[in-house]
């Protein structure tokens, strides 16, 4: 029985399903794939075990007190603090670079009655921590340390953006090849177009979430296993709702990627048909990197269907965004997932067989 007899008694699921294992097995069996993956995996694990280590080993600042002046200072639990006898001794510490400064009785000269000693420059953490200051009260304070909310900024932009140019740019290059080498021909007379597309859709769908489970899993084990189990639960809700936004994100880009290819038939038109498509997964990235602080800017992102994966659970780590939040923008995402997909595989079904050059958009669209 032929091919094309025997296509009829195949469901349009399980059509897809054959489609999308075959993208599945030609990535696993990319020696490339497998070693960009495992590389990945190791830099997750070691920066998080590097920076384990870091933490661990990291030495209080060094200073020399004088012991007559030990009970006027406040609290200086965050110096690893020498004691002395005599300001000569404290002064000769400070020369060989035992400690970053010294703190000694001095009441002819400050009001205080002490003073600060320092090689080259005055120490302005010391000197800010024996300041008088007034009493601060801070009506919003941030939920999370700034540093942390600009590395989790950081992870969240660079998985999404280095999966997603991944895996749709390979998506991208599929279409095109199966274009140039005619092989696409083959293809249509024994299944849809549509069900072509969702099977590379749904194929590189599962191996990009495969890959960022992979990691938020490993990112995981790291933390248990360096004892940082609250860090963990800091960034864990935020991860899981990175996941769930990821799909839905990756879904609508994957099939912009799909769409744009088929309108070329040679790889050395492919980079300008898909660059639009680059842009919007470039700039949530930087975004959020350089606006990780801006909750404007964030809230912004979090409703925007390309950006809402990194920004809303960038919004939801920093404990800025209400329980519905995340409910509306998955919505939003998912409506344009849907319309992008309708859209996009309307392009590619008008775009396929459409050899002799580059196929404008318009006439992509009227088919």
């Amino acid at each position: 029985m032929s091919a094309k007899s025997a296509a009829p008694s195949l469901s349009s699921f399980a059509i897809v399903r054959l489609v999308a294992g075959r993208e599945v097995t030609a990535r696993l069996r990319s020696k490339s794939f497998l070693i960009s993956t495992g590389v990945l995996l190791l830099f997750v694990l070691a920066s998080i075990v590097v920076g384990s280590i870091a933490s661990a080993n990291a030495e209080l600042p060094k200073i020399a007190v004088e012991r007559s002046v030990t009970n006027a200072l406040p609290d200086m639990s965050a110096y690893q603090q020498t004691f002395v006898d005599t300001v000569d001794e404290a002064e000769t510490l400070v020369r060989d670079g035992s400690v970053e400064a010294a703190v000694v009785s001095n009441s002819e000269v400050s009001p205080l009655g002490i003073t600060v000693i320092a090689l080259s420059e005055a120490p302005p953490a010391i000197i800010s921590q024996l300041s008088v200051a007034p009493d601060v009260r801070i009506l919003t304070p941030p939920a999370q340390d700034p540093f942390l909310a600009y590395l989790v900024a950081i992870g969240f932009g660079l998985v999404f953006f280095l999966s997603t140019i991944s895996f749709g740019t390979t998506i991208a290059q599929s279409v095109v090849e199966e274009k140039q080498t005619r092989i696409v021909e083959i293809l249509l007379a024994t299944i849809s177009a549509r069900l072509l597309l969702a099977g590379k859709v749904v194929g590189n769908s599962i191996l990009a979430l495969g890959q960022t489970v992979l990691i938020a899993l490993l990112a995981s084990v790291g933390l248990l296993v360096t004892g940082q189990n609250v860090l963990l639960g800091q960034i864990g809700p935020a991860a899981a709702w990175f996941v769930v936004f990821f799909i839905f994100g990756f879904v609508l880009l994957a099939s912009m990627f799909s769409a744009a290819a088929s309108l070329v038939s040679r790889q050395e038109d492919l980079g300008a048909v898909i660059s639009p498509v680059t842009t919007l997964v470039m700039i949530p990235y930087f975004a959020v990197i350089f606006f990780n602080d801006n909750p404007l800017v964030l809230g912004i992102m979090s409703y925007v269907p390309f950006s809402a994966p990194v920004g809303m659970p960038m919004r939801l780590f920093l404990g800025a965004a209400q329980w519905w939040e995340p409910l509306v923008s998955l919505l939003i995402l998912l409506v344009s997932t849907v319309l992008v997909i309708i859209v996009g595989a309307r392009i590619y079904s008008n775009s396929l067989l459409r050899t002799s050059g580059r196929v404008k958009l318009r006439d992509a669209l009227k088919g």
